[in-house]
């Protein structure tokens, strides 16, 4: 779910925050197939459709030992223990493979998945993947500036760009999970992947009938369980599924609440011919999740994980913040239903058809605690002459709880053409998206125990009514948004294929058009915009071992939806957000070097990077009538330049360690308009960039034994533009432990896994939520006094530790 802000610059632009928002059997030769994609320009959806075991385009290597069967497929032979494969793309990219994702806890997100990898900041606020506060930088660019795509669907919210991880798959589903850490792919249906690419692929169905069960216990009375069903080969039909389910259920390792999830994954396949596969793939996910409260600095260091950094374990209206504090009044329920056909047919021998139509549903509600007066009271700019019945209210005031609802349809489609000449391989292709966004704040009452009634707030039952039937609301907005892609591309081979050359071009066109519903002079609001995304890259094969790649990206963000619409406090009628449809895009230029290294032992890379950012559109968070917003500041220009650098080595005694790490200078260019002044902010060191990351990790796997150990360091980072004042740095490390035994009966291939997250139980923050202009006040260029704010931080997730249990059958 998304909410609203009010402008740090004037310029201000609402986000969305979630209501947030290996085979059964395992196959009995030990034979692992493990895909290294092809060169190729850059397309991702487009190939989605190939087969996961022989995928087009791409060069299978085949390992006649080293694998482990478990629960969940063979595993034990990737280099890094899973966390690193050799690449081939123009640009950099980190895959994380199945062997990585088994040894994970089986509630981590994909977010905790891809913290290892180089440039991946996760912004935790608890350890075990339940809460929906948390967010992703790479390269220090947040996680609404990244792309995410479930096999050439997209995962972002079309009208705020967030993603919620917790809502994507569940882990035993994952075959891999691929990090471009500089652009999107040609083919990609994204709006904002300024900061890259997440690409996630479910595994596919088992040729064989069978299934998995695992079940899982742990701190904080945490219960997750975990069914998986595969069909096989149904008849001779060729077609073979999966489906699977899980429930899991944890309290707040700080302060009071409790978090459920129920979730069901699938997929089915289709294959047959030279290349033809057809599937299709879906989620569907049920959540209510505890929200963490976000603190500054000085609460930090009064009181740390507990006391007021906390919300309320009971309900008290009489105290200094009226019961606005209690949980139940921040409580994030979310409902959304997934599902894609990624397809690929062979038209000719060299003329190939890739189409991944989707269609997807939604709803939740991003609630928090407020005072709301019984006389007073505006709708949109209409005073309302009459008082509004609120039982129990004490004086005249009485404590609400402020809904924020979302109600979403989307559908669309990605197509590509993929025709191989000569040298040459050509795609042509197009991308249509059509969304349908509905957003309200109504206001719930509430009972003298403070229970909220429907926390779902989807009807007007229970929430505060006006003499007329209508309900009191502090936003109404509908939104109808559309995009259309065209794009282009060519990749080359030159010497033997040894050297690549990919040249494509992609114009996006978005056009939104939506409707105030509220009272006053905005009704209709409209926008449209259209870039042009040009791009070059090229890889050059040395020898089998040694390889260089480069590449030149363009990349853009279109301002969010609320940007459309003036927004009003319905305590006094002020307008707290203005609308401006004249937002300009925000466009970036990457360009990365890099060197490759893929030998019998070691894998490694190194890519310098450099990005220019005009009109840097910043994450942050505000609160919107008691609800806690996702919000967006322009920031200008950018240039952010730095090193990224990985390692990992095959398995060797069945040791497979990994490292990786980044240097990172992004600053600001321009000062920043404030108050009809400019904050002195030019050449100042960008918000949420450490300058400096590293992490190792060390797997080990003899069939029997296993288990991996990790530890990631982030260096400080500023949390005001101003740079005057910044979370210090912090070492997190986490552990894993298992066993698997033999077969026994039904039960084949048994393990049993212990995974302890943050084990040394460090305190720390994990990142900034919202970031501020100036922490202390300050002076403008033109002798204004800039009145400080503090910025607000994520608290990381503290110990804790989770048994699992795990069989297939």
């Amino acid at each position: 779910m998304r909410r609203h802000a009010r402008t740090l610059s004037g310029v201000f632009v609402l986000s969305h925050i979630p209501a947030l928002a290996g085979a059964a059997s395992a196959p009995a030769a030990p034979v692992s197939v493990s895909t290294v994609p092809a060169a190729s320009s850059g397309s991702s959806s487009a190939s989605a459709g190939a087969s996961a075991r022989h995928p087009a385009g791409e060069r299978i290597v085949v390992t006649g030992d080293g694998t482990f069967a478990t629960a969940n497929g063979h595993i034990g032979n990737q280099p890094g223990g899973g966390l690193i494969r050799p690449e081939t793309a123009t640009r950099s990219v980190s895959t994380l493979s199945a062997d990585a994702i088994a040894r994970q806890a089986p509630t981590s997100s994909a977010f905790d998945m891809v913290a290892l990898l180089p440039g991946a900041n996760v912004s935790s606020s608890d350890p075990l993947g339940f809460a929906a506060q948390t967010n992703i930088t790479v390269r220090g660019l947040s996680g609404d500036a990244i792309g995410y795509v479930l096999e050439g669907m997209p995962l972002n919210d079309i009208a705020y760009y967030s993603g919620y991880p917790g809502q994507f798959a569940d882990n035993e589903n994952y075959d891999q999970i691929a990090l471009a850490q500089g652009a999107a792919d040609l083919d990609s249906p994204v709006l904002n992947a300024s900061g890259g690419l997440m690409s996630l692929r479910f595994r596919d169905p088992s040729h064989d009938a069978g299934g998995m069960v695992d079940a899982s216990y742990g701190s904080y009375h945490t219960d997750r369980e975990f069914a998986r069903v595969d069909t096989g080969e149904i008849g001779h039909s060729g077609i073979r599924a999966f489906v699977s389910y899980s429930h899991g259920e944890t309290s707040n390792w700080r302060g009071s609440g409790r978090d459920r999830r129920q979730h069901i994954d699938f997929k089915a396949v289709k294959e047959w011919g030279d290349g033809n596969r057809v599937s299709v793939l879906g989620t569907w996910n049920d959540a209510v999740t505890s929200n963490y409260p976000q603190i500054d600095m000085a609460d930090w260091h009064a009181y740390g994980v507990s006391g007021p950094n906390n919300y309320a374990s009971t309900y008290d209206p009489s105290n200094a913040a009226a019961g606005t504090d209690y949980w139940r009044l921040y409580q994030d329920p979310y409902r959304l239903f997934y599902v894609a056909a990624p397809s690929r047919f062979t038209l000719t021998r060299a003329l190939h058809l890739s189409v991944t139509p989707y269609a997807q549903w939604g709803y939740g509600n991003a609630p928090g605690g407020t005072v709301l007066s019984t006389t007073g009271n505006w709708q949109g700019t209409e005073a309302l002459p009459y008082a509004v019945s609120i039982p129990g209210a004490q004086d005249g005031m009485a404590t609400v709880m402020a809904d924020y609802t979302q109600s979403s349809y989307r559908t669309g489609f990605t197509s590509a053409l993929d025709w191989r000449l000569g040298r040459h391989r050509l795609t042509m292709g197009y991308w249509y998206d059509y969304s349908d966004d509905t957003e309200t704040q109504p206001f719930s009452l509430l009972p003298a125990n403070g229970h909220p009634g429907n926390i779902w707030a989807d009807s007007a039952k229970g929430t505060i009514l006006l003499p007329d039937g209508r309900q009191l609301l502090g936003g109404d907005n509908h939104t109808i948004s559309q995009v259309s892609a065209l794009f282009v591309g060519d990749t080359m081979s030159f010497l033997n294929q040894r050297l690549t050359i990919e040249a494509g071009f992609k114009e996006v066109m978005l056009s939104r058009d939506g409707t105030n519903n509220l009272p006053g002079p905005q009704y209709r609001s409209t926008m449209n915009v259209a870039e042009p995304l040009p791009r070059l890259g090229a890889r050059f094969q040395i020898d089998p071992r040694h390889q260089i790649f480069a590449s030149v990206s363009t990349n853009f963000r279109a301002p969010a939806e609320s940007s459309l619409y003036d927004a009003y406090d319905p305590s006094s009628g002020a307008l707290v957000n203005t609308a401006n449809n004249t937002l300009r895009n925000e466009y970036s230029i990457s360009e990365e070097v890099g060197y490759r290294y893929a030998g019998n032992r070691v894998i490694g890379s190194v890519t310098f990077f450099n990005y220019n950012f005009t009109n840097r559109q910043i994450q942050t968070v505000v609160s919107h009538n008691g609800s806690l917003i996702g919000s967006t500041v322009n920031a200008g220009g950018q240039t952010s330049r730095g090193i990224d650098v990985e390692a990992g080595l095959r398995p060797w005694h069945h040791f497979s360690p990994y490292v990786s790490g980044e240097y990172l200078h992004a600053t600001i260019d321009n000062d920043m308009a404030v108050d009809g002044d400019l904050l002195p902010t030019r050449g100042k060191t960008a918000v949420r960039s450490p300058s400096l990351q590293a992490a190792i990790g060390l797997t080990y796997d003899d069939g029997t034994f296993f288990g991996m150990a990790s530890v990631k360091y982030v260096g400080h980072q500023y949390a005001t533009f101003m740079n005057d004042e910044r979370m210090p740095d912090h070492t997190t490390g986490n552990l894993t432990l298992g066993y698997r035994m033999s077969s026994i009966g039904v039960a084949r291939h048994p393990e049993f896994r212990l995974n302890f997250i943050n084990i040394t139980d460090s305190h720390y923050l994990s990142g900034v939520a919202n970031p501020t202009f100036n922490a202390r006040d300050a002076t403008g260029r033109y002798g204004t006094t800039i009145a400080g704010e503090a910025p607000t931080y994520y608290v990381g997730g503290g110990f804790a530790m989770l048994l699992t249990g795990s069989s297939a059958f």
